[in-house]
């Protein structure tokens, strides 16, 4: 079975975007405390008054009930409704326990790295980003943030964490946002990780079922299913608790989605209308192999799964048993469209992988064990 995560580094970071965050402030000292951070944190991620207009906040999309994901919405809008993006939002549950950025030699691939195209380095990167993105919550400038910020009911917390000079500095300011942010998405209280049934399971505390059994047996069988070729099952060597995705990225070969908004968009905001290709990793600026990296997109964690849906970055299943049959049958079935990038399809891992239906269900059935918040 091919591992290609070495979990010897592991950092805070999320699915971010690529606006800079700037690690020089001119903070006093002392620092504030972790729990200060992190409770500031949470409420700049609710606060839907750093949106343009207003209306819109991190949680928007990225719904606690949910896994930090946007359920049952192809793309999440942005605070501009006729401004459309042309990605799922994916889930921030585990995503602070992502690997620093680099490159596998041994298995030639990029890993690490935030959003589906690991365009942004840092989690703090990430946590800023969306709030000056366009198509999303779209702040024009860091200027106009940090007058949010000084205009709202936690305005005087910040104050006495960092002095009243703080707001000289616009750029302080964000870098105090993101920090903040990234206190909050990495704490316990942002997510209550690992407490799925299979964890407990992991620990001894439950049995699965006979049928979770049977799909956790396909789901690791490398002449079966082989999930677990890309998103590990089991705990580590060095006892890390498994994340169900080695922060990879693939080409899945996986068609275009007809329905998404943004391909029936104006011309203004998609010149190429229907024939507007994702390019995926290909498109990420910290890289310099694009063409090896076409139509490649992060590998996500399977944790939470069933709560997350629609799945692909395209969000072009809404069903998890139909995504599960699409790795099973890419190869093999008309139904399947051609690829909407048809260089550097995996064609080791799936595509035919001879699962009956029943074997179908039982690994979605298996799925439906890492879902937090379990209890007995």
């Amino acid at each position: 079975m091919k591992y290609r995560l070495a979990y010897g580094v592991i950092f805070s970071a999320a699915l971010g975007c690529s606006f800079s965050v700037n690690s020089k402030t001119s903070i006093s000292e002392p620092q504030p405390s972790q729990a200060a951070l992190e409770n500031l944190g949470q409420q700049i991620f609710f606060d839907t008054r750093l949106s343009e207009p207003q209306g819109q906040s991190c949680a928007s999309c990225h719904n606690p009930q949910h896994a930090y994901a946007h359920k049952n919405v192809s793309v999440s809008p942005g605070a501009t409704p006729r401004l459309l993006g042309k990605r799922n939002a994916p889930s921030l549950s585990y995503s602070s326990l992502t690997p620093a950025w680099h490159f596998n030699n041994e298995d030639e691939t990029w890993i690490g790295g935030f959003f589906v195209d690991g365009r942004a380095l840092t989690l703090e990167e990430q946590a800023l980003g969306p709030l000056l993105d366009p198509l999303e919550m779209a702040l024009p400038s860091k200027v106009i943030l940090a007058q949010r910020i000084k205009s709202g009911p936690y305005a005087k917390v910040l104050e006495s964490l960092y002095g009243t000079e703080l707001w000289k500095d616009s750029d302080n300011v964000a870098t105090l946002i993101a920090k903040s942010l990234v206190a909050f998405q990495s704490s316990d209280s942002f997510t209550p990780r690992f407490t799925s049934k299979y964890d407990a399971y992991l620990r001894g505390k439950t049995q699965l079922t006979p049928q979770e059994t049977r799909g956790l047996q396909l789901y690791e069988a490398e002449d079966k299913g082989n999930c677990a070729a890309c998103h590990q099952s089991q705990i580590g060597e060095n006892g890390e608790w498994p994340l169900f995705t080695d922060f990879s990225y693939d080409n899945l070969g996986l068609p275009k989605n007809p329905e998404l908004a943004f391909l029936k968009a104006s011309v203004e905001h998609n010149p190429l209308g229907e024939n507007f290709v994702d390019r995926g990793l290909a498109d990420n600026p910290n890289i310099l192999d694009s063409l090896a990296q076409l139509g490649k997109f992060k590998v996500p964690t399977l944790r939470n799964i069933t709560v997350t849906g629609p799945y692909m970055h395209n969000s072009l299943f809404s069903d998890l048993t139909e995504a599960v049959e699409f790795y099973n049958s890419r190869d093999i079935e008309e139904k399947w469209s051609t690829p909407e990038i048809a260089e550097n399809v995996n064609k080791d891992e799936l595509g035919d992988l001879k699962l009956t239906s029943q074997e179908v269900e039982d690994i979605v059935v298996f799925l439906g064990t890492l879902t937090d918040g379990w209890s007995q």
